[in-house]
């Protein structure tokens, strides 16, 4: 799915969990660790049927066993032989990267987590287990995170220098030029052709089914007969894809913040658009309600009215941030829709934008850094090539450069402040190089146990209505909603929420269908 934003050529094609976002705030605290002594742990032992294969060809990769490690302080780290082609498990492999959190109480087994993106390296997401996660969790599961193939430390995929990566992120992801529209293209071009020159192969295998199948071999290695798995925004789409591909390996599935798997790359980027617009709203009225006088208006319409008469000025005139780079305006939609993904920060965006009417754009253009995973010396990770190489090899569909003017009117309607850049978002996968050998399939999951769907009601992300709809979807899908801002729900300060997706996973308490809260 997409990380949600707009990233100049790819807009939409982003759909992340907040946590992915908060990663890189968290990791600049813990940048001092070190590796912790050099050591092994024993893996449990196997439970029955777990290393079983679906096909002989892949007895070997079934029957691995984890070989941890000690790392980066408490915790335990890995690697998984998985086959770069599943229709040719004799060929080239590929080693994916793992870490663990081990229980820290009465084991009950493994819990595999995904946060997102598609891009998000899951071993960063299982190192702050401790900010993520509940202590009932924590004591009852070793918390596995793996970096998807083409992420993080699994064969990345990679497509731009750092400095060209920058400029295709500053860039205007609203032209309304005939020389802006082929600039925009030109980014978008340059971007595709440099994943194909820099990721080779690798470039054709990186699609959520690929994925899904990896994740039934780590739960075998595991030694885990059924999968227990907490997946959030497009870990929604991978944890539903493997309950597909693999309904009788299903255990206890929590897939929150929930993706519609039904749904095109244009409805997907015109539903986005609409939860931005929402979060936006909510963020701009929470403002005019709890301040004597709003410094962005005293309406919603003059509030925003006074963001996208800021978002013109960017896009006109760069603000400095006393850096060596200015705040453009690619980087200003990133800043500013970054902090929409949980209200915890919407302290931070009324700092940045003060700062931003000030004319000055430091502020703006640290959040939008923190979003891309841009430190001071470049970018941390390869979540934003990732996630373009493994939307657009999941589904190409989308719109011609020549075609976005018919599109603008609908995402306007759906959000007049950042419709225009989502229409332009269509055109995202249309230079793309990768193809996948994979078949499309109907995402049923059949014969699967009980799945917990999660939505939140103003979710920016994923809509309540994907939620609604992938628990329709599901054979055994459980419908569990919350009523609240912010982009996913569990450990979100709802008690109701927190305790029914506990029970489910420890005690396997499956709740009502639909439960609210």
């Amino acid at each position: 799915m997409k990380r949600l934003v707009a990233i100049v050529a790819v807009l939409s094609l982003v759909l992340v969990t907040v946590v992915a976002v908060g990663l890189a705030v968290w990791q600049l605290a813990d940048s001092s660790a070190e590796d912790g002594p050099s050591g092994r742990s024993a893996s449990a032992p196997p439970q029955p049927g777990s290393t079983e294969a679906p096909t002989a060809e892949l007895a070997s990769f079934y029957g691995q066993r984890v070989d941890w490690e000690s790392c980066q302080g408490d915790f335990e780290c890995a690697t998984l032989e998985v086959p770069l082609s599943y229709s040719e498990p004799a060929g080239t492999t590929i080693d994916l990267a793992l870490l663990k959190v081990p229980a820290a109480g009465d084991r009950h087994g493994s819990m595999v987590v995904n946060p997102g993106g598609p891009g998000a390296p899951g071993t960063t997401y299982a190192a702050a287990a401790d900010r993520v996660f509940r202590e009932p969790l924590l004591r009852a599961f070793d918390i596995v995170g793996f970096d998807p193939r083409g992420t993080g430390d699994s064969a990345p995929i990679d497509c731009l220098a750092d400095d060209r990566l920058d400029a295709y992120l500053a860039g205007d992801p609203t032209p309304d030029t005939p020389t802006e529209e082929e600039e925009y293209a030109a980014r978008s071009r340059e971007f595709a052709a440099g994943c194909a020159q820099l990721s080779g192969e690798t470039l054709n295998h990186v699609s959520t089914i690929e994925t899904a199948r990896d994740l039934d071999v780590l739960r075998a290695a595991l030694g885990e007969a059924k999968l227990t798995y907490l997946g959030a925004s497009y870990g929604t789409k991978l944890g539903a894809t493997y309950a597909e591909l693999f309904p009788t390996k299903v255990g206890r599935l929590v897939l929150d913040g929930a993706l519609d798997v039904s749904l095109d790359n244009r409805q997907l980027s015109l539903d986005q658009a609409a939860g931005f617009q929402t979060a936006m709203e909510a963020y701009l009225q929470n403002c005019i309600d709890t301040t004597e006088t709003c410094f962005l208006g005293e309406s919603l319409d003059d509030a925003l009215a006074t963001v996208s008469d800021l978002l013109d000025d960017i896009d006109t005139s760069p603000l400095p941030t006393g850096g060596a780079r200015d705040l453009e305006i690619g980087n200003a939609y990133l800043g500013v829709l970054m902090p929409l993904y949980d209200r915890s920060y919407w302290f931070l965006l009324s700092a940045a934008l003060r700062e931003a009417l000030g004319g000055q754009g430091k502020a703006l253009l640290m959040l939008a850094d923190l979003y891309a995973s841009r430190g001071a010396d470049g970018f941390t990770d390869n979540i934003l090539e990732a996630n373009v190489a493994i939307n657009c090899l999941d589904d190409r569909s989308g719109v011609g450069f020549g075609r976005v003017e018919a599109e603008i009117g609908a995402f306007e309607e759906a959000s007049p402040t950042f419709g225009r850049s989502f229409a332009w978002s269509l055109t995202g996968c249309r230079a793309a190089k990768g193809r996948t050998s994979e078949k499309p399939i109907t995402i049923r999951g059949e014969g699967a146990a009980p799945i917990l769907v999660v939505g939140t009601t103003r979710d920016p992300a994923t809509p309540m209505k994907w939620a609604e709809a992938l628990a329709d979807q599901l054979e055994s899908g459980v419908l569990l909603r919350r009523d609240g801002d912010g982009h996913t729900a569990y450990n979100a300060g709802n008690k109701c929420i927190d305790s029914a997706i506990e029970a489910y996973l420890l005690e396997g308490v499956v709740p009502a269908n639909p439960t609210d809260c």
